[in-house]
Protein backbone atom coordinates (compact mmCIF):
# COMPACT_ATOMS: atom_id res chain seq x y z
CA UNK A 1 0.00 0.00 0.00
CA UNK A 2 2.87 2.46 0.90
CA UNK A 3 5.02 1.61 -2.56
CA UNK A 4 1.52 1.67 -4.61
CA UNK A 5 0.69 5.08 -2.88
CA UNK A 6 3.96 6.07 -3.24
CA UNK A 7 4.18 5.31 -6.90
CA UNK A 8 1.04 7.03 -7.47
CA UNK A 9 1.81 10.36 -5.67
CA UNK A 10 4.99 10.10 -8.00
CA UNK A 11 2.46 9.93 -11.39
CA UNK A 12 0.50 12.55 -9.70
CA UNK A 13 3.54 14.94 -9.71
CA UNK A 14 5.28 14.38 -12.75
CA UNK A 15 1.93 15.06 -14.30
CA UNK A 16 1.01 18.24 -12.43
CA UNK A 17 4.25 19.66 -13.64
CA UNK A 18 3.79 18.51 -17.40
CA UNK A 19 0.36 20.50 -17.48
CA UNK A 20 2.00 23.70 -15.76
CA UNK A 21 4.93 23.35 -18.42
CA UNK A 22 2.44 23.12 -21.57
CA UNK A 23 0.32 25.96 -19.59
CA UNK A 24 3.41 28.41 -19.26
CA UNK A 25 4.44 27.60 -22.95
CA UNK A 26 0.81 28.44 -24.21
CA UNK A 27 1.27 31.98 -22.03
CA UNK A 28 4.58 32.56 -23.66
CA UNK A 29 2.93 31.88 -27.43
CA UNK A 30 -0.01 33.86 -27.19
CA UNK A 31 2.24 36.88 -25.56
CA UNK A 32 4.57 36.74 -28.30
CA UNK A 33 1.68 37.05 -31.04
CA UNK A 34 0.29 39.35 -29.60
CA UNK A 35 3.35 41.41 -29.19
CA UNK A 36 4.24 40.71 -32.66
CA UNK A 37 0.20 41.57 -33.45
CA UNK A 38 1.29 45.30 -31.67
CA UNK A 39 4.29 45.63 -33.73
CA UNK A 40 2.58 44.91 -36.76
CA UNK A 41 -0.37 47.14 -36.73
CA UNK A 42 1.74 49.98 -35.01
CA UNK A 43 3.91 49.39 -38.08
CA UNK A 44 1.80 51.51 -40.68
CA UNK A 45 -0.84 54.07 -40.65
CA UNK A 46 -3.01 55.19 -43.36
CA UNK A 47 -3.04 58.98 -44.68
CA UNK A 48 -6.04 60.52 -46.76
CA UNK A 49 -5.55 63.71 -49.71
CA UNK A 50 -6.65 66.16 -47.02
CA UNK A 51 -4.08 65.28 -44.39
CA UNK A 52 -1.05 65.84 -43.04
CA UNK A 53 1.42 63.42 -40.72
CA UNK A 54 3.64 64.60 -38.28
CA UNK A 55 6.03 61.51 -37.45
CA UNK A 56 8.48 62.13 -34.31
CA UNK A 57 11.36 60.00 -34.11
CA UNK A 58 13.00 60.19 -30.43
CA UNK A 59 11.11 63.97 -30.03
CA UNK A 60 12.37 65.28 -33.81
CA UNK A 61 9.33 65.15 -35.88
CA UNK A 62 9.00 65.55 -39.64
CA UNK A 63 6.57 66.14 -41.89
CA UNK A 64 5.04 63.51 -44.21
CA UNK A 65 2.14 64.89 -47.16
CA UNK A 66 1.75 61.33 -49.86
CA UNK A 67 -1.36 59.77 -49.02
CA UNK A 68 -2.01 56.13 -48.85
CA UNK A 69 -0.64 53.44 -46.68
CA UNK A 70 2.64 54.82 -44.95
CA UNK A 71 4.99 52.61 -42.79
CA UNK A 72 7.12 53.73 -39.47
CA UNK A 73 9.14 52.17 -36.63
CA UNK A 74 6.65 50.45 -34.11
CA UNK A 75 6.59 52.23 -30.45
CA UNK A 76 9.44 54.42 -31.48
CA UNK A 77 7.93 56.53 -33.84
CA UNK A 78 4.77 58.28 -33.48
CA UNK A 79 2.11 59.88 -36.04
CA UNK A 80 -0.29 62.89 -35.46
CA UNK A 81 -2.29 64.09 -37.93
CA UNK A 82 -3.06 67.30 -39.02
CA UNK A 83 -5.91 68.23 -41.63
CA UNK A 84 -5.22 70.28 -44.88
CA UNK A 85 -8.73 71.52 -45.38
CA UNK A 86 -9.97 75.20 -44.77
CA UNK A 87 -11.55 75.55 -41.79
CA UNK A 88 -13.35 78.18 -39.61
CA UNK A 89 -14.44 79.53 -37.17
CA UNK A 90 -17.26 82.52 -36.01
CA UNK A 91 -17.04 85.39 -34.18
CA UNK A 92 -19.55 87.29 -32.50
CA UNK A 93 -22.08 84.18 -32.41
CA UNK A 94 -21.75 80.58 -32.26
CA UNK A 95 -22.94 78.65 -35.26
CA UNK A 96 -24.30 75.80 -33.32
CA UNK A 97 -26.54 77.30 -31.65
CA UNK A 98 -26.66 80.79 -33.51
CA UNK A 99 -26.39 82.62 -29.95
CA UNK A 100 -24.70 86.14 -29.75
CA UNK A 101 -21.76 86.67 -28.39
CA UNK A 102 -21.91 90.47 -27.50
CA UNK A 103 -18.19 90.81 -25.97
CA UNK A 104 -17.13 89.63 -29.19
CA UNK A 105 -19.46 91.56 -31.34
CA UNK A 106 -19.90 95.27 -30.27
CA UNK A 107 -17.85 97.56 -30.96
CA UNK A 108 -17.20 101.29 -31.45
CA UNK A 109 -16.65 103.22 -34.74
CA UNK A 110 -15.03 106.33 -35.65
CA UNK A 111 -17.86 109.22 -34.87
CA UNK A 112 -18.76 106.95 -31.48
CA UNK A 113 -21.60 105.02 -32.43
CA UNK A 114 -21.75 101.41 -31.70
CA UNK A 115 -22.03 98.53 -33.70
CA UNK A 116 -22.64 94.55 -33.52
CA UNK A 117 -20.44 92.94 -36.37
CA UNK A 118 -20.43 89.13 -36.76
CA UNK A 119 -17.40 87.60 -38.61
CA UNK A 120 -16.66 84.16 -40.04
CA UNK A 121 -12.88 83.40 -40.53
CA UNK A 122 -11.03 80.93 -42.86
CA UNK A 123 -7.36 79.20 -42.38
CA UNK A 124 -5.78 76.39 -43.18
CA UNK A 125 -2.56 74.79 -42.11
CA UNK A 126 0.33 74.92 -44.22
CA UNK A 127 3.45 73.71 -41.95
CA UNK A 128 2.19 70.90 -40.40
CA UNK A 129 4.88 71.10 -37.75
CA UNK A 130 4.91 74.46 -36.82
CA UNK A 131 1.55 74.37 -36.46
CA UNK A 132 1.71 71.70 -33.58
CA UNK A 133 5.25 72.58 -32.41
CA UNK A 134 6.07 76.39 -32.50
CA UNK A 135 2.58 77.46 -30.48
CA UNK A 136 0.61 75.38 -27.77
CA UNK A 137 -2.72 77.10 -29.72
CA UNK A 138 -2.52 78.76 -33.25
CA UNK A 139 -6.30 78.91 -33.45
CA UNK A 140 -6.50 80.41 -30.31
CA UNK A 141 -3.69 82.89 -31.66
CA UNK A 142 -5.16 83.51 -34.82
CA UNK A 143 -8.61 84.07 -33.40
CA UNK A 144 -6.63 86.16 -30.81
CA UNK A 145 -5.08 88.46 -34.24
CA UNK A 146 -8.57 88.14 -35.46
CA UNK A 147 -10.19 89.94 -32.19
CA UNK A 148 -7.64 92.61 -32.29
CA UNK A 149 -7.56 93.72 -35.81
CA UNK A 150 -11.02 93.50 -35.91
CA UNK A 151 -11.87 96.15 -33.40
CA UNK A 152 -8.68 98.43 -34.71
CA UNK A 153 -9.75 98.62 -38.24
CA UNK A 154 -14.15 99.36 -37.16
CA UNK A 155 -12.72 101.77 -34.98
CA UNK A 156 -11.57 104.10 -38.45
CA UNK A 157 -14.86 103.83 -40.03
CA UNK A 158 -17.76 105.25 -39.26
CA UNK A 159 -20.88 103.89 -38.87
CA UNK A 160 -22.67 104.32 -42.33
CA UNK A 161 -20.01 102.67 -43.63
CA UNK A 162 -19.58 99.40 -41.65
CA UNK A 163 -23.19 98.90 -41.90
CA UNK A 164 -23.50 99.61 -45.69
CA UNK A 165 -21.08 100.72 -47.96
CA UNK A 166 -17.70 99.87 -46.28
CA UNK A 167 -17.81 96.16 -45.40
CA UNK A 168 -15.48 95.11 -48.52
CA UNK A 169 -12.97 97.62 -48.10
CA UNK A 170 -12.94 96.92 -44.20
CA UNK A 171 -12.84 93.25 -44.72
CA UNK A 172 -9.45 93.81 -47.10
CA UNK A 173 -7.82 95.86 -44.50
CA UNK A 174 -8.63 93.44 -41.81
CA UNK A 175 -6.98 90.32 -43.95
CA UNK A 176 -4.13 92.54 -44.85
CA UNK A 177 -3.07 92.72 -41.40
CA UNK A 178 -3.75 89.75 -40.27
CA UNK A 179 -1.73 87.67 -42.99
CA UNK A 180 1.10 90.13 -42.49
CA UNK A 181 1.31 89.28 -38.80
CA UNK A 182 1.14 85.60 -39.26
CA UNK A 183 3.73 85.85 -41.01
CA UNK A 184 5.66 87.28 -38.66
CA UNK A 185 4.31 84.78 -35.62
CA UNK A 186 5.18 81.60 -38.34
CA UNK A 187 2.74 79.35 -36.47
CA UNK A 188 1.88 77.27 -39.86
CA UNK A 189 -1.18 79.22 -40.22
CA UNK A 190 -2.58 80.94 -43.44
CA UNK A 191 -5.69 83.57 -43.03
CA UNK A 192 -7.66 82.36 -46.48
CA UNK A 193 -10.56 84.93 -45.53
CA UNK A 194 -12.25 86.75 -43.38
CA UNK A 195 -15.84 87.89 -44.18
CA UNK A 196 -18.83 90.26 -42.20
CA UNK A 197 -21.70 87.78 -41.85
CA UNK A 198 -23.78 90.55 -40.51
CA UNK A 199 -23.38 94.62 -39.00
CA UNK A 200 -26.24 96.16 -37.07
CA UNK A 201 -26.81 98.78 -34.57
CA UNK A 202 -27.40 97.60 -31.14
CA UNK A 203 -30.99 99.08 -30.11
CA UNK A 204 -34.13 98.07 -32.78
CA UNK A 205 -34.82 101.94 -32.76
CA UNK A 206 -31.31 102.85 -34.42
CA UNK A 207 -31.24 99.21 -36.63
CA UNK A 208 -34.59 100.10 -38.29
CA UNK A 209 -33.40 104.12 -38.40
CA UNK A 210 -30.29 102.32 -40.41
CA UNK A 211 -32.37 99.84 -42.25
CA UNK A 212 -34.73 103.49 -43.65
CA UNK A 213 -31.24 104.98 -44.85
CA UNK A 214 -30.38 101.78 -46.71
CA UNK A 215 -33.82 101.31 -48.56
CA UNK A 216 -33.47 105.41 -49.12
CA UNK A 217 -29.98 105.02 -50.86
CA UNK A 218 -31.11 101.48 -52.63
CA UNK A 219 -33.67 103.90 -53.82
CA UNK A 220 -31.40 106.33 -54.81
CA UNK A 221 -29.39 104.01 -56.91
CA UNK A 222 -32.28 102.75 -58.44
CA UNK A 223 -33.32 105.93 -59.46
CA UNK A 224 -30.03 107.52 -61.37
CA UNK A 225 -29.60 103.96 -62.25
CA UNK A 226 -32.94 104.19 -64.06
CA UNK A 227 -32.38 107.74 -65.12
CA UNK A 228 -28.68 106.52 -66.97
CA UNK A 229 -30.52 103.96 -68.82
CA UNK A 230 -33.13 106.77 -69.92
CA UNK A 231 -29.70 109.19 -70.80
CA UNK A 232 -28.29 105.96 -72.85
CA UNK A 233 -31.33 105.29 -74.97
CA UNK A 234 -32.36 109.00 -75.62
CA UNK A 235 -29.11 110.80 -76.34
CA UNK A 236 -27.65 109.10 -79.45
CA UNK A 237 -31.36 110.25 -81.37
CA UNK A 238 -30.56 113.46 -79.71
CA UNK A 239 -27.03 113.50 -81.36
CA UNK A 240 -28.34 112.12 -84.29
CA UNK A 241 -31.14 115.27 -84.32
CA UNK A 242 -27.95 117.42 -83.47
CA UNK A 243 -26.05 116.09 -86.51
CA UNK A 244 -29.34 116.71 -88.66
CA UNK A 245 -29.92 119.80 -87.97
CA UNK A 246 -26.61 120.85 -87.83
CA UNK A 247 -26.03 119.47 -91.74
CA UNK A 248 -29.13 121.80 -92.40
CA UNK A 249 -27.92 124.77 -91.26
CA UNK A 250 -24.38 124.54 -93.02
CA UNK A 251 -26.26 123.52 -96.44
CA UNK A 252 -28.63 126.64 -95.52
CA UNK A 253 -25.21 128.71 -94.78
CA UNK A 254 -23.39 127.85 -97.94
CA UNK A 255 -26.57 128.38 -99.71
CA UNK A 256 -26.80 132.12 -98.69
CA UNK A 257 -23.21 132.94 -98.81
CA UNK A 258 -23.45 131.36 -102.62
CA UNK A 259 -26.27 133.77 -103.19
CA UNK A 260 -24.79 136.41 -101.27
CA UNK A 261 -20.91 135.91 -103.51
CA UNK A 262 -23.38 135.49 -106.90
CA UNK A 263 -25.24 139.01 -106.13
CA UNK A 264 -22.23 140.37 -105.36
CA UNK A 265 -20.31 139.21 -108.63
CA UNK A 266 -23.73 140.09 -110.66
CA UNK A 267 -23.51 143.95 -108.82
CA UNK A 268 -19.90 143.79 -109.92
CA UNK A 269 -20.55 143.16 -113.59
CA UNK A 270 -23.57 145.80 -113.06
CA UNK A 271 -21.09 148.43 -111.91
CA UNK A 272 -18.11 147.86 -114.93
CA UNK A 273 -21.25 148.38 -117.13
CA UNK A 274 -22.29 151.02 -115.68
CA UNK A 275 -18.87 152.60 -115.87
CA UNK A 276 -18.39 151.84 -119.68
CA UNK A 277 -22.40 152.77 -120.60
CA UNK A 278 -24.05 154.79 -117.80
CA UNK A 279 -26.98 155.82 -119.53
CA UNK A 280 -27.98 152.72 -121.35
CA UNK A 281 -27.14 150.54 -118.09
CA UNK A 282 -29.69 152.86 -116.32
CA UNK A 283 -32.60 152.04 -119.03
CA UNK A 284 -31.69 148.37 -118.81
CA UNK A 285 -32.27 148.41 -114.91
CA UNK A 286 -35.20 150.26 -115.39
CA UNK A 287 -36.91 148.27 -117.80
CA UNK A 288 -36.10 145.40 -115.85
CA UNK A 289 -37.60 146.83 -112.88
CA UNK A 290 -40.32 147.33 -114.87
CA UNK A 291 -40.64 143.88 -115.73
CA UNK A 292 -40.82 142.80 -112.04
CA UNK A 293 -43.69 145.30 -110.88
CA UNK A 294 -45.99 145.93 -113.78
CA UNK A 295 -47.24 142.24 -113.96
CA UNK A 296 -48.36 143.09 -110.06
CA UNK A 297 -50.01 146.56 -110.74
CA UNK A 298 -53.83 147.08 -111.62
CA UNK A 299 -55.34 149.68 -113.55
CA UNK A 300 -58.21 151.33 -112.26
CA UNK A 301 -60.81 153.86 -114.17
CA UNK A 302 -63.49 155.97 -112.98
CA UNK A 303 -66.41 157.37 -115.05
CA UNK A 304 -66.39 160.97 -114.28
CA UNK A 305 -70.18 160.95 -114.82
CA UNK A 306 -71.19 158.17 -113.05
CA UNK A 307 -68.35 157.63 -110.63
CA UNK A 308 -68.19 154.01 -111.22
CA UNK A 309 -64.11 152.74 -110.66
CA UNK A 310 -63.36 149.94 -112.55
CA UNK A 311 -59.96 148.24 -111.81
CA UNK A 312 -58.10 146.00 -115.09
CA UNK A 313 -55.50 143.93 -115.06
CA UNK A 314 -52.69 146.68 -116.13
CA UNK A 315 -51.12 143.58 -118.64
CA UNK A 316 -54.03 143.73 -120.99
CA UNK A 317 -53.13 147.08 -121.88
CA UNK A 318 -49.75 145.93 -122.36
CA UNK A 319 -50.80 143.16 -125.17
CA UNK A 320 -53.18 145.46 -126.59
CA UNK A 321 -50.46 148.16 -126.81
CA UNK A 322 -48.51 145.58 -128.17
CA UNK A 323 -45.98 145.50 -125.01
CA UNK A 324 -44.76 142.17 -123.47
CA UNK A 325 -44.49 142.90 -119.46
CA UNK A 326 -43.14 139.23 -118.75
Amino acid sequence: MNNNGTYQDAQYSGGGRKSFNFSKGLIIVIAIVLIAGLLVFDSYYTLKDDQYAVITTFGKPTAVSASGLQFKIPFIQQVTKVSKTIQGFPLGYRSDSNVNVDEESLMITYDYNFVNVDFYVEYRVTDPIKFLYNSEDPVGILKMLCQSYIRDTIGLYDVDSVITTGKSEIQSSIKEKVVNRLESEDIGLQLTNITIQDAEPPTYEVQQAFTAVETAKQSADTTVNNAKKYANQVTPAAKADADEIIKKAEAYKQSKINEAEGQAARFSELFNEYEKYPLITKQRLFYEAMEKILPDMKLYIIDADTGVQTALPLDNFAEIGGVETK
